[in-house]
């Protein structure tokens, strides 16, 4: 059993859960993620890893609740139990002495980049973390982010928190201030291509997480097929994380837009304004 041991709120309809995992605890590294299931007729997930205690034995998750099986996984309370999870998966961050790193992330990556933020830093990088979201009630975890890097700068569209604007300026500013080694990004589809366009232009190279296209996390059902550098790969096997410059973003926006979300009023800022996918 694969008990909840805490449960926090850490904006609306984000929680962050720390579950009673030791196996998994003991293996984890930065970037990898587990598949869950809530209950035994439910759908199985991935879920990136935001956090672990090895010697605890405890494991975390950030999720945001935006539909049946999240609604249940957000539902959970301390004590009770998942009915099953499998990981650690994927392969891990790159982890290096790379020099200056910035990572720039939206929405969950706020806190799964958190890892990753810490091991650049104990690997002796600097690491500037730049931070966006549509308004200061979305943000969460960057108090987190912030102690793992050297400095945290956060954009929000409408100027209610940081400064006013998206991430991409920013990290104009960065570039043009220093020599960046390694561009780290976290967020969904859209924002990894524009920002991954974006810092081609720099010669900088350019890591992107492509967790949001994983659905069974063993690479047998085929949908998160990719092609980086003109050879088909799988987000969940030979990822999450490729190099930004090399992914085939117009093959992969064709692929994920093909079958368009329903958008509502109360969809979040971050879907895609086309295909209101995230």
């Amino acid at each position: 059993m694969y008990n909840v041991i805490d449960k926090i709120e850490l904006s609306q309809g984000v929680y962050r859960l720390e579950i009673d995992a030791p196996a998994v605890a003991a293996k984890v590294q930065p970037g990898q993620f587990i598949m869950l299931m809530v209950d035994e007729k439910g759908e199985r997930i991935p879920v990136s890893l935001v956090g672990w205690d090895r010697g605890a034995g405890t494991i975390a998750i950030v999720v945001s609740r935006v539909g049946c099986t999240t609604s249940k996984l957000t539902g959970l309370e301390k004590g009770d139990a998942l009915a099953h999870l499998a990981g650690p998966l994927g392969k891990p961050a790159e982890i290096g002495l790379f020099g200056n790193v910035a990572c720039v992330v939206i929405g969950y990556g706020m806190a799964s980049i958190i890892p990753v933020a810490r091991a650049l830093t104990e690997a002796g990088n600097q690491v500037y973390s730049i931070v966006g979201a549509a308004t200061a009630s979305d943000l969460f975890a960057t108090e987190k982010l912030k102690a793992a890097s050297c400095r945290l700068t956060v954009a929000t569209s409408d100027g209610s928190r940081g400064e006013q604007g998206w991430v991409i300026e920013p990290l104009r500013r960065l570039l043009d201030e220093m020599e960046i080694k390694r561009v780290m990004i976290v967020g969904s589809l859209c924002m990894m291509k524009n920002v991954s366009e974006f810092t081609q232009g720099f010669g900088v190279k350019t890591m992107v997480s492509l967790n949001p296209i994983m659905v069974d996390g063993t690479g047998m059902c085929g949908a998160c097929r990719c092609s980086v550098d003109g050879k088909t790969r799988f987000a969940c096997v030979d990822g999450p994380e490729f190099d930004g410059h090399q992914v085939d973003w117009n093959l992969q926006m064709t692929r994920r837009c093909t079958y368009p979300a329903l958008q509502d009023e109360t969809a979040s800022t971050y879907r895609c304004q086309y295909c209101g996918q995230w």
